[in-house]
């Protein structure tokens, strides 16, 4: 079965999509309506922009969805996932991939999902930090242990974990996972604390727009991040997307839960190749690839 999984932030590059562009009239079209639903050339900024253009939320996050869709959606009819699942914002590239949303409002949600990200950062400080080399349960038990908000945000692969919340207590944290043996404990270049309390104001944003969105019912299962396990339903899907933005991304789960439910294969839609990487870390047997106009 071809488990096809979709990037979150962090995979952007500049000149992203150009090659796409220039090669399908096809994507042509979906680049330009993305410019239209915007009100912003972000075609300019994806294949010309600078690495810091790039960075600015309003523009990394639908730069990444519309990577990932447009791929999709050009490759037609050799497109056919039996499962589908994204890393964060991927999530949202998935549920366009499988019809879950349209194209319009897929996209509208990511942009409207940015800002209000981008509005809850600014509120209070807030980072997120990478432990590497300590076991799940040491790593929320030192969370937990820790004054101030900071909690287990992005389970990647095992051994790899992202860590989350104020930014006085994440570095709290990171030292008290060095002293009990994390290989490494290291501030993150993020702009705030996704996957975190801290994103209450941007989550109850966005579910206000999510509520407002027709979900359709998908041509095959979604492994959300929110409960690592196959979804068909469309209100369940919905309502898993909803809180998403508080609750950790649990992508070792998901990538165990679809190999177990009969995945051959992994085919990651979008830039970049980091969720190809934590699918080998999680399974060395798993097979991996690149999806390719």
């Amino acid at each position: 079965m071809k488990a096809y999984v979709f990037p979150g932030q962090g995979a952007q590059f500049t000149g992203m999509g150009l090659d796409l562009y220039e090669k399908s009239p096809l994507a042509k079209e979906y680049f330009e309506k993305a410019n239209s639903i915007l009100g912003f050339s972000i075609t300019d900024i994806m294949f010309q922009g600078t690495a810091e253009q790039l960075k600015e939320t309003k523009v990394t996050q639908p730069a990444i969805f519309l990577h990932s869709v447009i791929l999709a959606k050009v490759l037609g009819d050799s497109f056919q996932p039996e499962m589908v699942a994204g890393h964060s914002l991927g999530e949202l590239s998935a549920l366009v991939a499988n019809g879950v949303l349209s194209f319009e409002d897929g996209l509208t949600l990511v942009s409207k999902r940015a800002l209000a990200m981008q509005k809850a950062c600014e509120i209070a400080p807030s980072t997120m930090a990478a432990v590497l080399g300590l076991e799940d349960t040491i790593v929320e038990e030192t969370c937990a242990e820790i004054d101030g908000v900071v909690v287990a945000a992005n389970y990647n692969c095992p051994g790899q974990l992202v860590i989350s919340g104020e930014t006085s207590a994440v570095e709290k944290a990171c030292a008290a996972l060095t002293a009990k043996g994390a290989k490494r404990a290291l501030l993150l270049p993020v702009g705030g604390a996704f996957h975190s309390p801290m994103m209450e104001p941007a989550r109850e944003e966005l579910a206000a727009a999510i509520e407002a969105t027709q979900f359709s019912t998908p041509s095959c299962p979604v492994y959300q991040n929110v409960t690592a396990t196959a979804i068909t339903n469309p209100a369940e899907i919905k309502k898993n997307l909803m809180i998403q933005l508080t609750a950790p991304v649990k992508w070792t789960q998901s990538v165990q839960q679809m190999i177990a439910d009969g995945a051959t294969e992994f085919i990651e839609v979008g830039p970049g190749n980091v969720l190809q990487g934590l699918v080998k870390k999680i399974d060395r047997a798993a097979v991996t690839s690149s999806a390719i106009f």
